[in-house]
């Protein structure tokens, strides 16, 4: 114990204002990190942490605490955040290889475990356990950093408060923007598409995500129809109904169809001759042309082509 404290060294003293950028709120309580603490000790973090271990019966969880992974994410983004505002002035201009490869690697997730976070009076008590006249001079310009961000943080509550619904909203917007351009990219994508002899993968990949649209019914127009048809529909919502025209000329099992539908209901299978050309109809409002039957996906050039043109939807329909 001893020599740890002997470690202790300060080369300059931080600001109240520098410190209070090292404050976060993190269940409801003000606390700092004990990465931040170490190096405002000019301690290792694992050896801040050891010491606190030999007296873990003066710092209960309302002076110290391990944050969980949740918080811990939550934590990496905000002092990202703060790293890249501030990326020209790092706070501590630690000038030794060591210390700056543990800031780097606590802020990138290089952390073998979940750090722990020290409150206003797990400060306090950190002065005591190191019993060191820098280490008290240290903890008391913490603690008044806390007491002042205490105190603007009662004092600017209600715009905190708004700041803080502006932020979700923000977020939730963020999230609809990124389905929407998921979804546009995705049409774009199916529009049109032509696979080459070979590419078996990537048209077995564009039809899942076609029978993927759908949220209510399948209508799928295949004199060629196979049982590979039921992997592919094994990936559609939960609750569609399928339903297949097809020839008799196809090779599909009634037993076949009925294991599947034990699973991945419902799925009807009937017999026409009324087609000759391959179609997918999607909840009865939206239809592609296949230029292969399904079964043949990748074997010789063919393409996937969207329906635009509504009344030859609605021709298909009264036919179906």
């Amino acid at each position: 114990m001893e020599n740890e404290v002997k470690d202790l060294e300060i080369q300059y003293e931080l600001s109240k204002e520098e410190i209070k950028k090292l404050i976060y709120t993190i269940r409801g309580k003000q606390v700092m990190i004990d990465s931040d603490v170490a190096r405002l000790y000019h301690y290792k973090t694992k050896v801040l942490n050891l010491t606190v271990r030999r007296n873990i019966e003066r710092f209960p969880e309302e002076f110290c605490f391990q944050l969980t992974e949740n918080e811990f994410q939550t934590l990496r983004f905000q002092i990202g955040t703060s790293k890249q505002n501030e990326s020209q002035n790092l706070r501590f201009q630690i000038e030794t290889s060591n210390q700056s490869s543990e800031i780097n690697n606590n802020l990138r997730g290089g952390r073998r475990y979940l750090p722990y976070v020290f409150t206003e009076q797990g400060i306090a008590m950190l002065a005591g356990v190191l019993k060191n006249d820098i280490a008290v001079k240290v903890s008391l310009n913490i603690i008044n950093s806390f007491i002042e961000m205490r105190k603007f943080i009662a004092s600017n509550g209600q715009v905190f408060e708004r700041l803080t619904n502006m932020e979700y909203k923000l977020l939730e917007h963020d999230k609809k923007f990124d389905i929407v351009f998921d979804q546009l990219q995705q049409e774009e994508n199916i529009k049109q598409k032509i696979f080459f002899e070979g590419q078996i993968y990537d048209a077995y990949s564009l039809i899942i995500d076609i029978i993927k649209k759908a949220n209510r019914k399948i209508t799928i127009i295949d004199n060629y129809i196979d049982d590979s048809i039921l992997k592919m529909l094994a990936k559609k919502n939960k609750n569609v109904e399928v339903t297949i025209l097809t020839s008799i000329k196809s090779n599909i099992q009634n037993i076949d169809i009925q294991k599947f539908n034990k699973e991945y209901p419902t799925l009807k299978v009937a017999k026409t001759d009324k087609f000759h050309d391959r179609f997918v109809l999607l909840d009865n409002t939206e239809m592609y042309h296949l230029g292969a039957s399904i079964k043949d996906l990748g074997k010789e050039c063919f393409a996937i082509s969207k329906v635009e043109n509504e009344e030859m939807i609605n021709l298909i329909k009264r036919v179906i």
